[in-house]
C-alpha cells in the first residue's frame, strides 16, 4: 500500500510539472506595486547541523525565509554546483518588486551571477543592490524540485530553507554562501537549501 502511494504521489509530481511547464506562460506580469514589502529574514541557529548531499557536505549557516518577486531564473547544467544547484533564481523586494521601476532596470543572468543595467536610475543604485540578490537553489526534496521547475519570471514566490556553505568531500573545493543582504559582486549569492517553496502570485 505505501508503494502504491508514493507511486502516485510521483505521477502527480510529474503531472503537475509538465501542465506548468507547458501551459504556463514564460512570464508574469502583475502591472505597478509593490509586490513584496518585507525583506529576506535571517535569523542565527541555535546550533550548526551538517548533512551530507552526494560527494558533499552542507553545512548550516542560517535559518532563511523569503517572499519575493523573481526577476530573473536561471537553469544550469554545468559546474560542480550544479551537482547540488539546477537553477538560480534572481530576486527582488520592496522596491524591487514594483514592475514600474523594474521596467526600467535591464535584468539578466549568466555564468551563476544576476546583472542589471539601466539608462537612467529609477530608485537609488544602493538600492537596487540591498533589494536584490542572486540566489542558488538546492532543493531538499523531489517536491520542491517539481515546485522550482514552475516558477516563472515575474512570480511571486515564498522560500524557507536554511543558507549553507558547502565542502566537497573529496578534495578542497568550497561554495560559501552570503550571509548579508548588503554585499555586491563575487561571493555575494545566497546558496539556499530549499525545503519549502510555494508560489504566490496575485491572480
Amino acid at each position: 500500500m505505501i508503494d502504491v502511494l508514493k507511486n502516485l504521489f510521483l505521477i502527480f509530481v510529474i503531472l503537475y510539472t509538465l501542465w506548468f511547464v507547458f501551459y504556463r506562460a514564460d512570464e508574469v506580469v502583475l502591472g505597478p506595486g509593490v509586490k513584496a514589502p518585507i525583506p529576506p529574514l535571517q535569523s542565527k541557529l541555535l546550533e550548526m547541523q551538517s548533512r551530507s548531499v552526494e560527494d558533499y557536505t552542507l553545512t548550516d549557516v542560517a535559518d532563511f525565509f523569503i517572499t519575493a518577486k523573481v526577476l530573473g531564473k536561471e537553469n544550469y547544467s554545468l559546474g560542480r554546483e550544479a551537482d547540488l544547484s539546477p537553477t538560480d533564481l534572481a530576486l527582488g523586494w520592496r522596491n524591487m518588486s514594483d514592475e514600474s521601476i523594474l521596467q526600467k532596470i535591464d535584468i539578466s543572468q549568466s555564468g551563476r551571477f544576476y546583472r542589471w543595467r539601466v539608462e537612467q536610475f529609477p530608485i537609488p543604485r544602493r538600492e537596487i543592490e540591498m533589494n536584490s540578490a542572486n540566489m542558488h537553489i538546492i532543493p531538499a526534496n523531489a517536491l520542491v524540485e517539481a515546485k522550482l521547475a514552475t516558477v516563472r519570471r515575474g512570480d511571486v514566490i515564498k522560500m524557507s530553507g536554511t543558507l549553507v556553505d558547502v565542502t566537497s568531500n573529496k578534495d578542497n573545493w568550497r561554495w560559501q554562501t552570503s550571509r548579508t543582504r548588503n554585499d555586491t559582486g563575487a561571493g555575494a549569492c545566497e546558496i539556499i537549501w530549499v525545503d519549502s517553496l510555494y508560489i504566490v502570485t496575485p491572480s
